[in-house]
């Protein structure tokens, strides 16, 4: 499989397992699967729920003695109720507790957006930190003491703009390894990915078959477009997706708890697309987000889609 790499030469296997929406009950047996399968990369989040139970899967994949530690890439990311420097080394500790991990490869910060802390989802204005009140600089500065604390071996950051990014470039020791975002065919971000292939930053994709209203399809697993390609390939619509992620070089991080779509999102790592192809997937691209980050905006809040994404109307 195909990684991304790192200045000290590390590599993240370019085709992850995504975490986000996978119930308790549910990730514990996905994990196990996809390890089973093949996977090497797993991607978690403290807000997410479900660390400690995967944490239970690892730790019984490493005790069957067939899968070591150094094998598999970890990400996780530090919620934004914890952005201040004296909350940041706890939130990892706990992240680390719960996957029973003595450190990660990767801990992202979550999102450019503060909350008072103990505050998961915040209710009302009361509830968020301007990005004055608590700047990214300052929790930057605790990511980076991670690095050198030995708990975390990258950092980097998701859901951030290019502005975000180049002004936090100019301050960092460290700069960030990562920029974890939504991206697919409808959502290329072309500027936000020349920008960090320029400035030594990988690219994560979550999202990468789309994320929907629950209980509705994807409309990209139905495009024409897609459809048509998957057709002449004899593939599945999702993995002319992921395929064209890799291509991309970027990461892809589909999330599944269903063993067989854990088995063909892997396989969608060795589906090669021509460029033909490849020029017809950058044609629909329509900048258009599944997770816009409307549910950051509150009444007399200090966050808008404006201000989240740096763009008139919070396009690509």
């Amino acid at each position: 499989m195909s990684s991304l790499g790192f200045a000290n030469g590390d590599s993240m296997p370019s085709l992850g397992l995504g975490t986000w929406k996978a119930a308790p009950g549910e990730v514990a047996g996905a994990v196990t699967a996809a390890l089973e399968l093949g996977y090497r990369h797993l991607d978690c989040a403290s807000i997410y729920g479900n660390e400690a139970e995967i944490g239970e899967s690892l730790k019984q994949a490493f005790a069957a003695g067939g899968l070591q530690r150094d094998q598999i890439w970890i990400t996780s990311k530090l919620w934004n109720d914890c952005h201040a420097p004296e909350d940041v080394r706890p939130a990892l500790e706990r992240t680390l507790a719960d996957l029973g991990l003595a450190s990660l490869d990767l801990y992202l910060l979550h999102w450019p957006v503060a909350h008072r802390h103990g505050v998961l989802m915040p209710q009302q204005a009361s509830d968020q930190l301007s990005l004055e009140q608590r700047p990214i600089a300052t929790t930057w500065r605790a990511m980076e003491e991670l690095v050198r604390a030995g708990l975390v071996r990258h950092i980097g950051v998701s859901n951030f703009s290019q502005a975000k990014l180049a002004a936090l470039l100019a301050g960092a020791e460290l700069p960030p390894e990562v920029n974890q975002v939504e991206r697919h065919p409808y959502l290329q971000q072309p500027e936000l990915l020349a920008f960090c292939q320029a400035n030594a930053i990988g690219i994560t994709a979550y999202a990468p078959l789309g994320s929907p209203p629950a209980g509705t399809t994807s409309p990209l697993l139905a495009d024409p477009v897609i459809s048509t390609i998957a057709a002449a390939h004899g593939t599945s619509a999702a993995q002319v997706l992921l395929a064209w992620g890799i291509a991309c070089s970027t990461a892809v991080i589909p999330k599944s708890v269903h063993p067989q779509r854990l088995a063909a999102n892997l396989a969608a790592a060795q589906l090669t697309l021509g460029a033909s192809e490849l020029a017809q997937i950058t044609a629909l691209d329509r900048s258009e987000r599944f997770i816009d980050g409307s549910f950051w905006e509150l009444p007399g809040g200090p966050y808008n889609l404006a201000n989240l994404w740096d763009e008139p109307m919070g396009g690509a």
